[in-house]
């Protein structure tokens, strides 16, 4: 069975309004970012393939399957949704073993399975822990584990970075790229941190439309050269905005650190001050965005 997932002119429609439009990927083996906004279709996409939603037409293999093979591919699938609720009156573990019970898993197999996946999602000390008492960051970390309690080839991660502090947030990167280890790990997420901080290989997702698909460094790449940087006083702020796309503004003292994209439509407004600086991918995302709209 190959590790991988392919999707060839993939439509979905709700009613007369088009979701995903000719969506054409191949998601091999690793961490692997959807990024878009919110609204882009990153969900409609991730509940196609945890086969909870059909697609209207299209083409859509997992590992080899059919995506018409539902009980098969779940088999195979851990999906993680951006909304996970438990019963809140279970405790991690009874959580954990009624989900394994549902999944035909037997008696043995779960009492083996569910403290190592505690210890795993750093939940051992928590085990007794009711899910209605849980933080933000234990319940993610609870949801990582059950998607993970069959041991699929294929885990979708949607949004899982919500909402959470910015150690917790820390702590999940760096437990997905523990489990993405001899599986896929599909990330959807509209913060482009997570997607710098873990995956090599994105998809950028807009009304629908896939506007590129490649590696982070690629991205990056054609950003050179397309970004500055300026101090300019909060009086000169307004004009730099009407003459450019800004990515960033830090206020400093009396000033205001700015990172704004330059490209052959706005070159010659360039100011004494503003020099080019080395792209960050929320900058590459941002030149992507608007050097797409600039082509519609």
């Amino acid at each position: 069975m190959t590790t991988e997932i392919v999707l060839q002119g993939v439509n979905k429609f709700y009613g007369k309004k088009q979701a995903l439009k000719n969506v054409n990927l191949k998601i091999n083996e690793g961490m692997f970012g959807l990024l878009g906004r919110n609204g882009a279709g990153k969900t409609t996409l991730m509940k196609i393939l945890a086969t909870l939603i059909q697609k209207n037409n299209g083409e859509v293999f997992v590992c080899g399957l059919p995506i018409n093979n539902a009980k098969e591919i779940r088999s195979i699938i851990g999906y993680l949704p951006q909304d996970f609720s438990m019963y809140g009156n279970m405790t991690a573990y009874e959580a954990l073993d009624y989900l394994g019970v549902l999944s035909c898993m037997n008696k043995s197999d779960r009492m083996k399975i569910i403290p190592e996946l505690l210890e795993k999602v750093n939940l051992h000390n928590n085990h007794k822990t009711k899910v209605k008492a849980m933080s933000g960051g234990m319940k993610r970390r609870l949801g990582i584990a059950q998607a993970i309690l069959h041991n699929p080839k294929v885990l979708i991660v949607d949004e899982p970075t919500a909402g959470l502090d910015p150690e917790e947030r820390v702590r999940f990167r760096n437990l997905l790229c523990e489990i993405a280890e001899n599986r896929i790990v599909i990330l959807s997420t509209h913060i482009v941190g997570d997607i710098e901080a873990t995956c090599e290989n994105v998809a950028v997702l807009d009304e629908g439309i896939v506007l590129y698909n490649g590696t982070v460094t690629k991205l990056l790449e054609d950003a050179r050269g397309k970004i500055y940087s300026a101090d300019v006083s909060k009086l000169e702020i307004e004009n730099v905005k009407k003459r450019f796309t800004i990515n960033s503004m830090v206020t400093m003292g009396n000033h205001i650190n700015v990172r704004f994209i330059v490209d052959d439509n706005n070159k010659d407004a360039l100011f004494k001050g503003a020099s080019v600086c080395e792209a960050n991918v929320e900058d590459a995302y941002m030149y992507l965005m608007h050097k797409k709209r600039g082509e519609r």
